[in-house]
C-alpha cells in the first residue's frame, strides 16, 4: 500500500508564500537611487558619531559590533526624525 504525499494546508501554504515574499524582499538595495548619496552620508555621520572609522566603499575589516553601532545609530535617528515629524503635526 502507497501513501498518499502529505499536502499543505491553505494555511501552511500561506505561511509558505509569504516566507518566500519577504525573503525575496531582504537586500540591501536602496529603493530610491537618487538617494544613494544622501544614505552614503548619513551612514558615515553615523558612524562618526559611535566613534567607528568608515573608508569610502567597502568596508569589509569592521566588526560585527561596529557594524551592529552603526546601523543602530542609523535606526536610532530615523525614528528620532519621524517622530518629530509626527509632533510637528
Amino acid at each position: 500500500m502507497t501513501r498518499e504525499p502529505e499536502r499543505f494546508s491553505e494555511t501552511k501554504f500561506f505561511e509558505f508564500e509569504m516566507e518566500k515574499m519577504i525573503m525575496a524582499q531582504r537586500s540591501n538595495k536602496i529603493v530610491v537611487p537618487e538617494a544613494k548619496a544622501a544614505m552614503e552620508q548619513f551612514k558615515m555621520q553615523a558612524a562618526n558619531e559611535v566613534g567607528v572609522q568608515l573608508n569610502q566603499g567597502y568596508n569589509g575589516q569592521l566588526t560585527s559590533r561596529e557594524a551592529g553601532s552603526i546601523g543602530g545609530q542609523m535606526v536610532k535617528k530615523m525614528i528620532e526624525s519621524y517622530e518629530n515629524n509626527l509632533s510637528a503635526k
